[in-house]
């Protein structure tokens, strides 16, 4: 599996090809089109990120090897592509990586918090503070 860092690296790439925002967004929104859904029990209130103007829920699971998985899911549309970034970036890495990452740094070369709401921007820093959850 590559680094946080390549993922990144690969991301950027992605967003450098589509041009404008109004592609990434819509790429964003297609990312998050393809997450599988979670079930009725796991959008429960232990899995609910705080901080969101939407109802976003992630779901963290421990692997017997340590790394860590990471489901998510939203009820509206542009959260739920972001959510796909960032299970994208963190899901399937140890702690120890994710919490070296910087993920404010990582998500300004991305471009996301620039072309987000301030609102959007600010649930987008929350569910990355809940990342180990």
């Amino acid at each position: 599996m590559s680094s946080i860092d390549a993922e990144l690296d690969e991301l950027a790439d992605e967003f450098e090809v589509l041009g404008d925002w109004e592609e990434r967004l819509q790429y964003v929104i297609d990312l998050g089109k393809a997450l599988p859904p979670l079930t009725d029990d796991e959008r429960s209130d232990a899995n609910k990120v705080r901080g969101c103007a939407s109802q976003v829920w992630v779901v963290t699971e421990r692997r017997p090897d340590g790394r860590l998985a990471f489901r998510g899911d939203s009820d509206a549309i542009i959260v739920r592509g972001l959510i796909a970034v960032l299970l994208r970036l963190y899901s399937g890495r140890t702690p120890e990586e994710i919490l070296a990452f910087d993920a404010k740094a990582g998500l300004t070369r991305l471009g996301l918090p620039n072309a987000l709401s301030m609102q959007r921007s600010n649930g987008l820093f929350s569910m990355v503070e809940r990342k180990i959850g």
